[in-house]
């Protein structure tokens, strides 16, 4: 019984020896196979060497490192743009042509950005044309003015000339104002005077009740024709004042005061109408 085991337990070692060297052989035989390229390449070299062949060695090794094919290069060929011939002065570059449309749906369509009204300049009006302006219409008034005249026997007489005078607030101060300025030239050589002395200013004028009360500077009291000439002026100034309806007398006032003679004797301390020459 004993005998049986053993055989039996050396026919099981012997077959897994059995199997163990197939395997062997057959990881030895797939290894020769997968580098038998190597294994004669190495073993020609060693027989070259062995025989000393001149030559062998080298053409080993050029062909052990011999380089990869190299695909032939490719050439390019660069087209050179055409140039367009130069625009002479007396040609017309024609325009640019537009930029052809996008189809509807080929690329990504952007939201319509509003467009920016342009600035508006506010336009001038036009220039009218100047107008000469009008000058204001004046209101005047036809006033009586009193000069002196000498007569043909030399005697000295009043002379009532018309001036129109602008319509104002103080009618009588303007009237004695046109007075004073004399006679026109025209008049002059009429043999209209003014007796009046030079530089007489009048300072105030107002009426009282039916007196006028005139206010004259100090020039007033000179005059260089006498008498005759003192009752002149008094005369010019008393018949131009009483042309207006509510005058009926005129006191004379010499720098605000009351003087009671003019010159050589003529009294002038009360009011004096036309009554009093």
């Amino acid at each position: 019984m004993a005998k049986r085991k053993t055989v039996r337990q050396s026919k099981k070692g012997s077959q897994l020896a059995v199997i163990f060297w197939l395997v062997f052989a057959v990881v030895i035989i797939s290894i020769f196979m997968l580098n038998i390229n190597t294994i004669q390449k190495n073993f020609n070299l060693f027989w070259s060497r062995m025989t000393g062949t001149p030559g062998a060695e080298e053409e080993l090794l050029e062909m052990e490192e011999e380089p990869q094919p190299i695909p032939p290069a490719t050439t390019v060929v660069i087209e050179p743009q055409s140039i367009p011939p130069a625009v002479s002065p007396s040609q017309t570059i024609p325009p640019a042509a537009p930029p052809a449309a996008e189809p509807p749906g080929t690329g990504t369509e952007r939201p319509a950005q509003p467009a920016t009204p342009p600035a508006v300049t506010p336009e001038r009006p036009a220039a009218q044309p100047e107008r000469p302006q009008t000058p204001p219409t004046v209101q005047t008034r036809e006033r009586a003015i009193y000069f002196t005249q000498v007569g043909s026997d030399g005697q000295i007489l009043h002379s009532r000339v018309t001036r129109r005078i602008p319509v104002s607030e103080s009618p009588m101060q303007d009237a004695l104002n046109v007075l004073l300025s004399g006679p026109s030239s025209d008049e002059v050589g009429r043999g209209i005077l003014n007796l009046i002395p030079q530089n007489t200013r009048i300072l105030s004028a107002a009426v009282r009740g039916s007196t006028a009360y005139i206010n004259f500077s100090e020039d007033f009291l000179y005059n260089t024709f006498g008498v005759e000439g003192y009752v002149a002026q008094l005369r010019q100034i008393v018949w131009t004042v009483t042309e207006f309806q509510n005058v009926r007398d005129v006191q004379f006032l010499v720098e605000g005061r009351r003087l009671d003679y003019l010159g050589e004797g003529i009294y002038i301390g009360s009011p004096i109408s036309r009554q009093s020459f």
